[in-house]
């Protein structure tokens, strides 16, 4: 059943992006249950097998039933645009008891036989307990498994939320949502997200968190019950091209794979540039620096963005995950 989200005039007001170390956290534990969403990441998971054998996650498993609701306090939507997983995780370990209580029941109330587990009548009869464990088991997956890859996890991240960014600035709201995904359909101030389970939210003034996800994929997932922000999860771009080994990507490697010039103008895109700016800044004529941004253009490398009479060139997630293992 698709899920429905209303938007009034104030709304339009309070939509950002955001990107959230915990829920990353989250999902990669919800991957480790799922071989449905293990396709693009089978070289990650291959490396961290070992790892991910010696945590206890049964207890968190409990929490995501499918289909069915998971704890919004156990993973709320970031307060910040980039908020560090320490600051998002120590909101998780203040959550009100009786708050998470509630919110934990409904939980296992949807996963078959949980509420008459032991570890469901153990969190039941205390809340407290529950959320000290549960938190542990966070921050365990997080630094065991997720904290080594941040860097290249937040940087498809953020190139989503730049490219999407930009996209809203030149389409607006109405426009990118239906690009965000395929799932996502926009008609008279509603979004319509065809997915597992149904909801219903008029979004009452409090806007819309667009959140990209590397391993929510293939899912999208809207939700979160008052009083949390209204959010919207959705597969980061790039993301096949993420765990390519970055002894592919070497300089010498790069060069064999796009040619001298072209890798030396993917790898000079750190910030947007227009074509004369990039051909000043590595000494190549504007011509050939033209060819070579046509090339990685149609490769899915770049795109270019008209501001005024000039055009910038900025790489799209793939482009920034061949230029990272290129640069490392």
């Amino acid at each position: 059943m698709p899920s429905h989200l209303h938007f009034g005039e104030d709304d339009f007001l309070r939509c950002r992006f955001a990107v959230s170390p915990l829920w990353e956290t989250q999902e990669v534990a919800r991957t480790l249950k799922r071989p449905d969403r293990q396709g693009y990441h089978a070289p990650w998971l291959r490396r961290i097998r070992t790892a991910a054998e010696a945590l206890d996650l049964t207890g968190l498993w409990l929490l995501m039933p499918r289909p069915g609701h998971s704890p919004d306090w156990l993973c709320p939507p970031p307060v910040g645009p980039a908020a560090g997983f320490e600051e998002e995780i120590a909101a998780v370990r203040a959550a009100d008891p009786q708050a998470a209580l509630a919110d934990t029941a409904r939980s296992l109330a949807d996963t078959p036989g949980a509420l008459d587990s032991p570890q469901g009548r153990a969190w039941l009869a205390d809340p407290e307990r529950m959320i000290r464990e549960l938190t542990d088991v966070l921050e365990e997956i997080w630094h065991t498994l997720l904290a080594p890859d941040w860097p290249r996890l937040r940087a498809l991240l953020e190139a989503d939320v730049a490219f999407h960014s930009r996209r809203l600035a030149e389409v607006g709201l109405g426009g990118v949502l239906p690009e965000i995904n395929r799932l996502c359909g926009w008609r008279a101030g509603t979004l319509t997200i065809a997915s597992n389970g149904e909801h219903e939210r008029h979004l009452g003034g409090q806007g819309l968190v667009l959140m990209p996800s590397v391993f929510s994929w293939p899912d999208v997932v809207s939700g979160f019950d008052p009083p949390w922000q209204p959010t919207l999860v959705y597969p980061a771009r790039g993301i096949g091209g993420l765990w390519t080994d970055a002894t592919a990507h070497s300089p010498e490697t790069l060069v064999r794979l796009l040619g001298r010039g072209r890798a030396a103008v993917l790898t000079a895109l750190d910030d947007p540039a227009t074509t004369s700016a990039l051909a000043h800044r590595l000494g190549l004529a504007p011509s050939s620096v033209s060819a070579h941004l046509t090339v990685l253009r149609d490769s899915g490398l770049l795109v270019s963005r008209r501001y005024g009479h000039q055009v910038l060139y900025e790489r799209t997630p793939l482009g920034v995950a061949l230029a990272s293992g290129g640069a490392g």
